[in-house]
């Protein structure tokens, strides 16, 4: 029987966000063709290409860009005595509508029959890594502080999921785990607060939409001493996006995993600054941000003013007309195919005239569309126009790459 799906109030702006992701191929609705199923959401050719710019961007800056910090991509199923150990099967709860507790991770078997093992999905990231400290330690020997990051899915069994992508039962995170020395935290901590503004503002979100809580001593999770949630002013109110913890050393101490600290001359047992990212809140967050409506002749235009190097389409191309096949020809040869090469996210649009094809790429989020002309025949240029003033320039082929690079 098709699980009964919530009724959302109305909001006008998150309307038009879900009509625009489905109608330009960004995000479904999981299992659409069988009714759907609460709390799912598949990724369109246009998402993916968004999510996958998202997440280079967070690893370039986190991880590529930096001596202290390594990657791991840990199993989503993991031996039940991981969640024992953290806490996750004792206290990992939301209260239901009545009162009662009620454990939000997914419980499945790992093997057959009698012999079959409990296991879960994960409902964080985390735990992934700091199974894997002493291995990350002894395969790399980092001196502290260093940091392992990771992006992944998470699973939690949302009584009540809503708002769209805001609270999914299947999600993904990006999460770092910084290993430091107890008495460097509160450095430590502000400075991973400062890391991630920074990339907050690189990304394009509205920072005038964002705002910092510090978590009470009440409302934070059993194992942080200090946490700070960044909020996004969102069209259903001001609701969490990123979290910034203090973790201790609760984890690596429930683990029972030490480290040898060469310069302290002992063993410890380091604490974590924790900074967690939701790609799916940051994606929502980035839509409400880039989504603007400019009138103009009676009309109104609606695009997504998204960073050209995040756009999920750097730039598009067209012939001025499909049907005669020099233009094509050319588009297709001399334009498209070196700057597909180049960028790869290209893309080739030829349906409808040129307006329609312009207001669909607004929509996308391109920043750049070229058309080919019959002029391009003779004089080798191409026209491009920008998304967010409509301005349009005429480029020589053979400039096409420099001035997309230096605009990215």
């Amino acid at each position: 029987m098709a699980e009964k799906k919530q009724k959302e109030p109305k909001n006008e702006l998150m309307e038009k966000i879900v009509s625009l992701c489905k109608r330009r191929g960004f995000i479904f609705q999981g299992s659409e063709v069988y009714g759907g199923l609460a709390g799912t959401y598949d990724w369109g050719h246009f998402g993916v290409a968004l999510k996958n710019s998202i997440k280079q961007a967070w690893w370039k800056k986190f991880v590529d860009s930096r001596r202290d910090m390594y990657g791991i991509d840990a199993a989503i199923l993991m031996n039940a005595k991981v969640w024992e150990a953290s806490g996750h099967v004792a206290g990992f709860s939301d209260p239901t509508e009545d009162g009662k507790q009620f454990n939000v991770m997914f419980k499945t078997s790992v093997g057959a029959g009698e012999e079959a093992a409990t296991s879960y999905l994960r409902p964080e990231t985390a735990q992934g890594m700091f199974v894997n400290f002493k291995n990350t330690v002894d395969a790399f020997h980092p001196k502290l502080p260093f940091g392992m990051a990771q992006i992944g899915k998470a699973f939690r069994n949302e009584i009540a999921p809503r708002d769209f992508i805001f609270r999914q039962r299947e999600f993904e995170q990006m999460e770092i785990e910084y290993f430091v020395r107890e008495e460097d935290w509160e450095r430590y901590f502000e400075y991973w607060k400062g890391e991630m503004l920074e990339w907050m503002e690189e990304v394009g979100l509205d920072m005038n939409k964002v705002h910092e809580l510090e978590v009470e001593e009440a409302d934070r999770a059993h194992y942080s001493k200090r946490t700070i949630d960044f909020e996004f002013d969102y069209p259903f109110g001001r609701k969490e996006l990123f979290g910034l913890a203090y973790r201790t050393n609760f984890d690596l101490n429930n683990h029972k995993l030490e480290y040898i600290d060469e310069e302290a001359l002992g063993k410890t047992v380091p604490h974590v600054i924790e900074p967690t990212f939701g790609v799916d809140r940051a994606i929502l967050a980035l839509l409400l941000s880039a989504y603007t409506e400019e009138e103009k002749d009676g009309e109104v235009r609606e695009y997504l003013k998204l960073k050209p190097n995040i756009a999920p389409v750097i730039c598009a191309v067209s012939p001025l007309l499909k049907n005669k096949p020099e233009l094509v020809e050319y588009a297709n040869t001399k334009v498209y195919a070196p700057l597909k090469m180049e960028f790869g996210r290209v893309a080739w649009d030829d349906n409808g005239n040129i307006g329609k094809r312009y207001r669909r790429q607004d929509e996308v989020g391109t920043p750049f569309c070229i058309v080919v002309d019959f002029d391009t025949l003779s004089d080798d240029a191409v026209t491009v126009r920008d998304r967010d003033t409509g301005s349009q320039a005429r480029v020589k082929v053979s400039e096409l790459k420099k001035y997309i690079s230096e605009r990215l």
